[in-house]
């Protein structure tokens, strides 16, 4: 077998290792351009998992790395004149350049041929190879060069960023906050071999032009590092290595594979550094390739597999790092919190860091945490606990005179069971009982304000006194029986309208039983959707006057809050969003002239409910679409309707065009959330795949949002808060004294339970190699 491979860094020197070891006879050569001790950079770091590969497939190399790394365990954050430092991370930094030597050393000894100082610009030199591996790099010539099939798609990202080293020894991975008179700079900084470390600046490109930084070369560029870090480096110079400033190219191809050519590392995908998964990620391909390469029976059908096999945890990778850039480039949202707060930020900035994660690891900073969180909550007022406070879930709220007892929230989600509006003893039960699981507020489905206004036949609506009837029961009952607040949301379907029910068709509309439909313009929802009819002022008149109308029954019924849905492509989120109106008056064109008729809808409901009362607006904060509405749209609609009196913004996404590509994944609405509330400067509920009560606390205590609302896990686990409020001992949480005895045993249970399932988690997990490293050297002790 013959495999020729097209770069000689860690992708393609560590895949000439893997193959070579699985077939000794090929032949198994390797071309680079440059020579064999070039490098660029200084520093490349692994976790104590990612070595606990490299063990298990070479270990010869393995050794060798290792007995180069230098070793930590904590990460240092340095922010407004204070550091907080959170250990048990395993982390392990080496050089460069002498990462590639040991590669390449451990190639030669297995038979790889290298060949350096070769620039290979066409692959039909190897036409006899069967094959060939693209490992060339960021820049990939090969990517390019058949850019039609692989379909690369590059992201420029915005912040710029320039490499540099240091001879300042650091013990920890080190990310400095760097406030300066023409804008925050940040330095990522971590030791990879002793009197070495490697020191990556960042900003926004406003800063970087602010300070004077454009056109300067890069003895001058690191001298200005030098002297806006210099009382950090303590007189230890900055180092360059081709250390020019430049944008991060956010990099995924839509294919890895062309006949038997296969792109590995940077060529394919890139990860951005400051979650420090670039090389990481070109070396786990080498794996994944070889892995397939030895399970499959031909070459076309190991590359099929490899790319099948690797595309998920690649596209993991890229998605935790893409949240973890926007954080970086968006800093100054968060440059006004608590430090501590801050801290704890930039910890759980990718999702993958969270609270309880972080309790295992570092009790005393999440102590710190939560206390800098119940000091905020007293400062409004409250009367808690702030020496030993109650997790962020289980902090009261208050929006005007309304106050809940914890942050947990039923999300409005539909049932589609009322019959002609009217909610029944199903939607009885389905609200009573999740009031009486403890979540501080919940909220209905979309109810209603119009017969015409339902998205299906089995709609909850408020236009008549028998559905007025059947809402008060169920408030009443809340109110009765539970500590829960109750908020009715109103909506109008739109062109959404007259479908099926969920269950029979979600979105499909009626064959038979269907009703006229209206939208800000005539733009059917799918291509056989019934066409709606474009309002005129008439039925924007008309509209206005149902929603007043459904306001005044909700006051009357009780409601303790108020929300307006202006979201998910219904009626008002279509005058919203461009890409669904198209009109050429007043209510159509900017974005302003979009807002004018929900901003008209809202302001009538204010004026009639009371003003003691909250309204809060839900809104989709993305069509996740082409020319759609972004996040930035997102913080202006968000202060429109905080200038006419609304308290909370729930920020969902998307479900306004059928060819919406949402990025899912945990939590992936929260950094929406995130910027609604810290640009815009309002109160904002978040939503969207938030499935525990860990991920609540993660998103509260990193101020990203204020309240946190759940679907699915409450439809099948109505007791879902009171349950968390025994795992993080909430003792006052409210239980009806039906339930009393359940109450006390759960939360006797959960203390024991608790306590296990740390000791377990606390054993499972492998000492960390800054710990291994820290025995091994420890004298004995005197006999």
């Amino acid at each position: 077998m013959k495999v020729a491979i097209i770069g000689g860094g860690p992708a393609g020197l560590y895949s000439a290792i893997l193959l070579k070891k699985q077939r000794p006879e090929a032949d198994v050569t390797v071309y680079e351009r440059n020579r064999p001790d070039d490098t660029f950079g200084f520093g490349v770091v692994f976790s104590d998992a990612t070595l606990d590969n490299f063990e298990k497939y070479d270990p010869p190399s393995y050794r060798r790395i290792t007995q180069e790394f230098a070793y930590w365990d904590d990460i240092a954050v340095h922010f407004r004149g204070t550091v907080h430092r959170v250990g048990g991370n395993g982390f392990c930094g080496c050089s460069r350049r002498q990462l590639l030597l040991i590669l390449q050393e451990r190639a030669r000894e297995l038979g790889v041929r290298l060949i350096f100082e070769t620039d290979i610009d066409d692959e039909a030199r190897f036409a006899d190879a069967d094959l060939v591996v693209l490992a060339d790099g960021i820049n990939s010539r090969f990517r390019e060069k058949y850019a039609e099939h692989f379909e690369p798609e590059v992201d420029l990202r915005s912040n710029v960023f320039a490499w540099m080293g240091s001879t300042r020894p650091l013990d920890a991975f080190t990310f400095i906050f760097q406030e300066t008179e023409w804008g925050p700079f940040v330095a990522h900084a971590y030791q990879y071999e002793v009197g070495r470390s490697t020191w990556i600046f960042e900003t926004d490109p406003e800063t970087f032009k602010r300070a004077g930084l454009t056109g300067l070369n890069e003895k001058q560029s690191a001298d200005r590092m030098a002297e806006i870090f210099s009382w950090f480096l303590e007189g230890h110079p900055l180092l360059t290595n081709r250390s020019m400033w430049r944008n991060f190219p956010m990099i995924r191809s839509q294919r890895w594979v062309k006949d038997n050519m296969v792109l590995l590392g940077d060529a394919k995908a890139t990860a951005h550094f400051s979650i420090g998964s670039g090389t990481k990620l070109a070396m786990e391909d080498a794996i994944a390739l070889a892995d397939a390469m030895e399970r499959a029976p031909t070459v076309q059908a190991a590359l099929a597999t490899y790319e099948q096999g690797r595309r998920e945890e690649v596209e993991k990778t890229q998605h935790a790092a893409d949240v973890s850039l926007v954080w970086f480039e968006h800093v100054d949202r968060f440059w006004d919190f608590d430090p501590v707060q801050f801290a704890f930020g930039v910890m759980t900035r990718a999702k993958a860091i969270t609270y309880d994660n972080l309790t295992l690891r570092a009790p005393e900073f999440v102590g710190e945490v939560d206390r800098a969180f119940a000091r905020h909550v007293r400062d409004q007022g409250f009367d808690v606990e702030v020496e030993k406070p109650l997790a962020p879930m289980f902090q009261p709220f208050r929006l005007r005179e309304m106050t809940v007892a914890n942050r947990a929230v039923v999300s409005p989600m539909c049932m589609y069971s009322a019959d002609d509006g009217v909610p029944g003893d199903f939607h009885l039960v389905h609200y009573g009982s999740r009031a009486l699981g403890g979540a501080g507020l919940i909220f209905t489905e979309m109810t209603c304000v119009g017969r015409a206004a339902r998205i299906t036949p089995g709609c909850t609506g408020l236009w008549n006194g028998e559905q007025e009837k059947a809402w008060r029961r169920i408030v009443d009952f809340v109110h009765a029986n539970s500590a829960a607040k109750i908020c009715l949301q109103l909506g109008h379907a739109g062109r959404k309208g007259a479908t099926k029910l969920m269950w029979d068709g979600i979105d499909r509309p009626l064959e038979q039983g269907g009703w006229d439909v209206i939208s800000a313009s005539s733009i059917p929802y799918f291509p056989d959707s019934q066409v709606p009819r474009e309002m005129d002022r008439a039925a924007m008149d008309a509209v206005k006057a149902e929603f007043v109308a459904a306001s005044q029954r909700g006051e009357s019924c009780g409601f303790d809050m108020l929300e307006l849905h202006c979201a998910h492509g219904y009626l008002l989120a279509s005058f919203i969003s461009p890409l669904t109106n198209q009109r050429t008056d007043q209510y159509g064109g900017s974005l302003e002239n979009r807002l004018r008729y929900p901003l008209e809808i809202f302001e009538a409901m204010r004026s009639v409910w009371p003003s003691h009362k909250p309204m809060s607006v839900r809104i989709s904060a993305t069509d996740w679409a082409e020319g759609g509405i972004t996040g930035d749209d997102a913080v202006q609609i968000a202060r429109a309707f905080a200038e006419r009196g609304v308290d909370l913004v729930d920020v969902s996404t998307g479900q306004t065009v059928r060819d919406a590509q949402p990025i899912y994944g945990r939590m992936f609405q929260t950094p929406f959330s995130d910027q609604v509330r810290n640009e815009a400067r309002v109160a904002t509920m978040c939503v969207g795949n938030i499935t525990t009560a860990d991920q609540v606390n993660t998103i509260l205590a990193a101020g990203r949002a204020d309240l946190v609302a759940l679907g699915r896990p409450h439809l099948v686990d109505p007791a879902f808060t009171i349950k968390a409020a025994a795992w993080y001992g909430a003792q006052d949480t409210f239980c009806p004294p039906q339930y009393l005895p359940g109450k006390e045993q759960i939360f006797r249970n959960s203390v024991r339970d608790r306590q296990d399932f740390e000791e377990l988690k606390i054993k499972a997990k492998p000492k960390t190699r800054a710990e291994l490293k820290a025995e091994a050297t420890k004298p004995l002790a005197a006999e």
